[in-house]
């Protein structure tokens, strides 16, 4: 699952038939993203799970690690507030299993699990784009 830096929107989504490591899901995922948005993705921040990868399809991959001792105060402030970015992905997934039902699938066979997680992700998306509508025109 991938979010946009700032909004926590969800811009692609890709389930996996099997569970395998972080490092090998990465290229779907931004292909989907790019499929979505019609360019590229310059840059993912990522966990340390992605370990080992510097640039996948030409995105730059960032992971969190020490910052070096020649960066000044706010080159080490960036990669900091970076890295904290991508920590906000994990209660993302816990609502998205928690209020939209995406730890229960009721589609069938494997063709269900891509679009259970397809709507649920929509769902989000959605919900935040009403609250973000509601709050611009009735508050005011």
């Amino acid at each position: 699952m991938a979010s946009t830096a700032k909004t926590n929107i969800i811009v692609g989504v890709v389930s996996h038939p099997k569970n395998g490591h972080d490092s090998h899901t990465l290229a779907e995922v931004l292909e989907h993203i790019e499929t979505s948005r019609g360019k590229p993705v310059k840059q993912a921040v990522c966990d340390r799970g992605y370990r080992g990868k510097n640039e996948v399809n030409g995105t730059d991959i960032i992971l969190p690690k020490k910052a070096l001792k020649k960066d000044n105060r706010y080159q080490r402030d960036k990669k900091r507030k970076q890295c904290r970015r991508r920590a906000a992905i994990e209660p993302i997934i816990g609502h998205l299993k928690q209020d939209f039902r995406l730890s229960r699938n009721y589609l069938k066979g494997a063709l269900g699990d891509p679009l259970n997680l397809l709507m649920a992700a929509s769902a989000w998306n959605l919900k935040k784009w009403l609250v973000h509508f509601f709050v611009l025109f009735f508050t005011h």
